[in-house]
C-alpha cells in the first residue's frame, strides 16, 4: 500500500489529493469554482458544470506527480445523515468511478464532512482522536455545527450533531457582509484581513441568540449593517463579526460540555482559516485548529480516510 487518492467536489472547490502512507505526505491540487463578482454563490446546475470542467485538469496536475493509486475516497454527500444530499458531489463521485474501474481499484464513499474533520486531524498531526470521543466544529458557508465523534470500528467513526446555527451559517454571514463591503465571494480571506487591521480592543457584547444549545445568527448580522450605516470603520466592524462568532462558538461548546462534559474540541471548515477567529477562540478555548490550507475544502481528509478505512 502507498499512495490513496481523496476527491472532493464541494460547492465552491474542485479538489484531488494524493496520501503517501508510507511517507505520511499529503500532495493536493484544487481549484475555486468561478462566481461573478457582486453574486454570493452559485446554482448547484453552474458548480457541477464547473466541477466537469476543472475536474480533470486538477486530476491530470495530480497524476502528473504520483504513479497509480492503490485505493480512492470521494466525497459523495455533505454531511453523514440520512438524507443529506448535494448535486455538486455527483462530478466527484462519478470521476472516482471511472477511476476505480479503470484501475481495478477499491472506492470508498465519505461526507464531505467526514472529510473535514479528518483533514482537521491530520494537518494538527492528532489522528490519534479517531480512538476516542471528541467535539468537532464544522464551519462554512454551508454549515454551522458542533459534532459529537465517537469511534466505530467499522467505519472508523461516527458523528452526531449536537447543536449548529438556527439561521445563517457563520460562512454565510461573513460572504454577506464582505460582499456588502464590495469584497469578491467568497469574502472570507478580504474581510479576515481588513478584521486585522482594527486597532479596537475585543469585542465582548454578546449579538446573537443561544437557544437549548443552538444559535441564532441573524442579530448579529443587522448589528453589523447598523455600524456600517453609522459609519464605523470596515475594520471594526469586520472584528466585531468574528469576534462574535468566536463568542457564538464558545457558547455552543459550553452548553454541549454540561452534558458531555470537557471534551477535546476540533474546529474544520473554510472559515476556521479565519486568523482572527483563531486568535479570539484561542484566547477563550483549548481549541485544535488545522492549518489554514486544510481548513478550507480539500481532499485531503477522504484520501487519508481512504488508507485508513483499507487499513
Amino acid at each position: 500500500m502507498r499512495y490513496f487518492l481523496g476527491v472532493d467536489t464541494s460547492n465552491y472547490t474542485t479538489s484531488a489529493a494524493f496520501f503517501d502512507s508510507e511517507t505520511g505526505e499529503v500532495i493536493q491540487k484544487k481549484r475555486m469554482l468561478p462566481v461573478k463578482r457582486g453574486e454570493r454563490g452559485l446554482r448547484q446546475s453552474d458548480a457541477v458544470f464547473h466541477h466537469n470542467t476543472q475536474l480533470p485538469e486538477v486530476l491530470e496536475e495530480l497524476f502528473s506527480l504520483c504513479p497509480p493509486p492503490h485505493c480512492i475516497g470521494v466525497s459523495v454527500k455533505p454531511e453523514s445523515r440520512d438524507g443529506s444530499y448535494m448535486p455538486c458531489f455527483l462530478a466527484g463521485e462519478c470521476a472516482a468511478r471511472v477511476i476505480a474501474a479503470a484501475f481495478s481499484i477499491p472506492i470508498h464513499r465519505f461526507s464531505h464532512q467526514q472529510g473535514h474533520i479528518v483533514s482537521a486531524l491530520y494537518s494538527a498531526k492528532r489522528l490519534d482522536l479517531l480512538s476516542e470521543r471528541f467535539l468537532a466544529f464544522h464551519i462554512s458557508g454551508g454549515t454551522t455545527s458542533l459534532l459529537l465523534v465517537t469511534p466505530n470500528g467499522n467505519k472508523l467513526f461516527n458523528t452526531k450533531t449536537v447543536a449548529s446555527t438556527l439561521d445563517l451559517k457563520a460562512g454565510q454571514l461573513v460572504d454577506r457582509i464582505g460582499v456588502n463591503l464590495g469584497f469578491p465571494f467568497p469574502a472570507g480571506k478580504m474581510l479576515d484581513e481588513t478584521a486585522l487591521l482594527s486597532q479596537a480592543d475585543y469585542f465582548t457584547g454578546a449579538h446573537f441568540k443561544l437557544k437549548d444549545g443552538d444559535c441564532s445568527l441573524s442579530g448579529l448580522e443587522n448589528k453589523a449593517y447598523k455600524m456600517l450605516e453609522e459609519k464605523t470603520d470596515e475594520s471594526d466592524v469586520a472584528r466585531f463579526i468574528f469576534d462574535n462568532i468566536a463568542l457564538a462558538l464558545n457558547e455552543m461548546y459550553q452548553a454541549a460540555a454540561k452534558t458531555y462534559g470537557s471534551l477535546p474540541i476540533l474546529f474544520s471548515g473554510g472559515v476556521t482559516s479565519s486568523k482572527a477567529l483563531r486568535q479570539r477562540i484561542s484566547d477563550i478555548l483549548p481549541a485544535i485548529f488545522s492549518h489554514s490550507e486544510f481548513s478550507s475544502d480539500n481532499a485531503a481528509g477522504v484520501a487519508v480516510l481512504s488508507f485508513l478505512e483499507e487499513k
